[in-house]
């Protein structure tokens, strides 16, 4: 190749891959030093210089300037001393490179495969570069494209302009069939830019996706006049969107479901045939549960907030259909409000609330040392914990109906007394210290016992075969012989070192 055909080459390139130029002849000139290392057959440090504008080049060998440590240069063959450096040139400094002027390779068969090999490298990292600058933008939107092949599950599709899209096999919707040729859609979820493998990933099972199809089919939600606000699917089988209208003249149900439902249908038909129920959001989030369950009828609520669930109870011959196909409906619904949602029939949920209201009682009584009724009063109320009977306004307990004044100071003094002793024994809990790793990794033992016998300053093996019978019964309740059991175990040590002092 003489230096024409290497212009020649930059400019072909150049205009049928729109790479720039420099990149060309920055492939170009590492091909020639690689090519030239080989014919020196030693690892040297090589500069191409090729002319931007005749084509003609040539070859350096170069050195970098480094000052030498006691063991003398590191790399020998890359690096020169300072002070050797100094004798030609006075003007370098440490960092800077000295070069020499080589003979240059022929541009023959080897380069020439050389170069073509860093050619097709560089224009397809230019490639990728071209297809991330172009879709940065797009991530997080529906694209479409034909799809070229499928591997094992896996779908590539062309998207146009040397952009490919991949859908792995779990982001494809059960039991949906496609085909070389087909036309598909789908959320395009992340862009990679790692020099190898796929570089847009698209979805067709994200919960996203349904909601971008809807912005699609329902012309009201593309200008925000109806909001989507939570999605939840069990692709290709069923799914639930949340929706809220921004005018109030809008019924935003109907909208999202179109005349005859034709607007739901027609991606219901984008989803394999995906059953969508569209349900009304609420801001009362009790509500918006109750409206998630359907097509569910639901009769009572009863919202935990403390753990994030709600009960939720309906009519014993609607359970089935509130659980749904393998609990389908309450999955989804769960999904859909954020909550965990614990659907049950009417007498269960009764039996559970009694059963609930009970232990409050219970509670109460054995706190604040009260009876029965006074307790049940209090759970009536709607009160649940001694730290609301202690700090709410004392007006509200004056306002209940069966209590005095008198009364309320007496129990907000106990609920106040039940808390500090609480809180001086989760002091001497904590003081106590955590179960040591000997004490937990002992046979016989396990970790609610080891941390049992750390609450009452049982920390180690040591501690433990300081004990009695008796007193481990009487502390954390276990059988004596079980207890004489461990304690042994515990003495082990003891005995061991007893052996090995008489010997």
């Amino acid at each position: 190749m003489d230096n024409k055909e290497i212009l020649l080459v930059v400019d072909t390139v150049s205009n049928e891959k729109g790479i720039d130029r420099e990149e060309i002849f920055e492939a170009i000139e590492s091909a020639l030093a690689s090519a030239t290392r080989k014919i020196y057959q030693q690892d040297i440090e090589v500069r191409i210089d090729i002319d931007r504008n005749t084509g003609d080049y040539q070859t350096f060998r170069r050195w970098e300037v480094v000052e030498p440590d006691e063991n003398g240069l590191a790399e020998p063959l890359h690096q020169i001393s300072l002070e050797a450096a100094l004798i030609d040139q006075p003007e370098l400094e440490l960092g800077d490179f000295i070069e020499e002027p080589i003979d240059s390779v022929e541009f023959g068969r080897i380069a020439a495969q050389t170069a073509k090999q860093v050619i097709v490298q560089k224009v397809r990292e230019a490639e990728r570069r071209k297809v991330i600058d172009a879709y940065t933008d797009r991530e997080g939107t529906l694209v479409m494209g034909q799809v070229k092949r499928v591997e094992r599950g896996n779908v590539y599709v062309d998207l146009g302009d040397n952009a490919e899209g991949f859908i792995p096999r779990e982001d494809m919707i059960p039991r949906e069939s496609v085909r070389p040729g087909d036309r598909i859609r789908g959320y395009l979820h992340k862009i990679s830019s790692e020099i190898r493998g796929p570089q847009l990933f698209i979805s067709r099972t994200a919960p996203q996706f349904l909601i971008e199809l809807f912005k699609l089919e329902v012309p009201e939600v593309g200008q925000d006049l109806i909001e989507i606000l939570a999605a939840a699917r069990d692709p290709g089988m069923r799914a639930k969107i949340a929706v809220k209208s921004n005018d109030a003249r809008l019924d935003p149900v109907g909208a999202c479901v179109g005349m005859r439902g034709s607007r739901v249908q027609s991606v219901s038909n984008e989803l394999a045939g995906e059953r969508v129920d569209i349900i009304l959001w609420d801001e009362n989030e009790a509500q918006f549960a109750v409206n998630a369950m359907s097509p569910a009828e639901v009769t009572s609520i009863v919202v935990d907030e403390e753990s994030g669930s709600m009960d939720i109870a309906v009519p014993e011959d609607k359970l089935s259909q509130a659980i749904g196909r393998g609990g389908q409906n309450i999955k989804l619904a769960s999904q859909l409000t954020g909550w965990t949602l614990n659907v049950m029939d009417e007498a269960a949920a009764e039996e559970k609330s009694e059963g609930e209201s009970r232990q409050l009682v219970e509670n109460f009584m054995t706190q604040l040392d009260v009876d029965e009724e006074v307790a049940i009063i209090l759970v009536q109320e709607s009160l649940t914990t001694i730290d609301e009977i202690a700090y709410i306004p004392e007006s509200e307990l004056n306002d209940i109906e069966e209590f005095d004044e008198e009364m309320v100071k007496e129990l907000r003094g106990r609920a106040r007394d039940a808390l500090l002793t609480m809180a001086i024994a989760d002091e001497e809990t904590a003081a106590a210290g955590e179960p040591q790793e000997d004490l937990l990794t002992m046979e016989f033992m396990d970790d609610e016992l080891a941390h049992k016998l750390s609450r009452i300053g049982i920390c180690t093996m040591e501690d433990l075969a300081d004990q009695s019978t008796d007193e481990l019964e009487e502390a954390v309740g276990i059988d004596p012989e079980f207890a004489a059991k461990l304690i042994m175990k515990a003495r082990e040590p003891w005995f061991a070192e007893a052996e090995a002092n008489a010997e």
